[in-house]
């Protein structure tokens, strides 16, 4: 593992990048970097999603605890993916406290054409919140407390797998 300021290069294969940061992300400088990374490499789209934490049930914040080998698996099988349809993805996450109205996540597809960058980063998404082994804890009047009605199973897992 890489270590580069307050964040934590995870993995990194050619253009792909998962980046672990500590704390909110700062959507500009990381959106700014990947843009210029990528700025001669020929693709015609550039497609960022960024996710906010949101004021919701009384929260002032969200915490977040990340299992990184599993992380790092199901990243790298993505980004065979995007590679099998000639794009890259990138991606960065919060490790720890994020408060209201500051972001945790950030993905970017980068690909030739449009509609694949379009339809990946969807797909994308959708997985991430379906299957990434991140757990997502409410920060409440000074208490960090887990997140159980808005968390979903990952498949196989302790004690969200749904095994009786």
């Amino acid at each position: 593992m890489e270590i580069k300021s307050h964040y934590f290069l995870l993995f990194a294969e050619a253009d792909a990048v998962l980046n672990l940061y500590d704390g909110a992300l700062d959507v500009p400088i990381i959106l700014k970097d990947w843009y210029e990374e990528e700025a001669t490499s020929n693709y015609g789209a550039y497609i960022p999603f960024v996710g906010t934490v949101r004021s919701e049930d009384g929260i002032d914040g969200l915490s977040f605890d990340i299992y990184e080998p599993i992380l790092e698996s199901w990243f790298k099988a993505w980004q065979e993916k995007a590679k099998s349809k000639g794009a890259v993805i990138k991606m960065a996450h919060s490790r720890g406290n994020v408060m209201l109205h500051e972001s945790s996540y950030i993905a970017s597809v980068f690909s030739p054409k449009r509609r694949v960058a379009l339809e990946f980063i969807e797909e994308f998404v959708e997985d991430f919140k379906a299957s990434a082994p991140i757990w997502k804890y409410d920060l409440k009047d000074g208490k960090r407390i887990y997140a159980l009605e808005r968390s979903t199973a990952l498949a196989g897992s302790g004690i969200l797998s749904g095994a009786k």
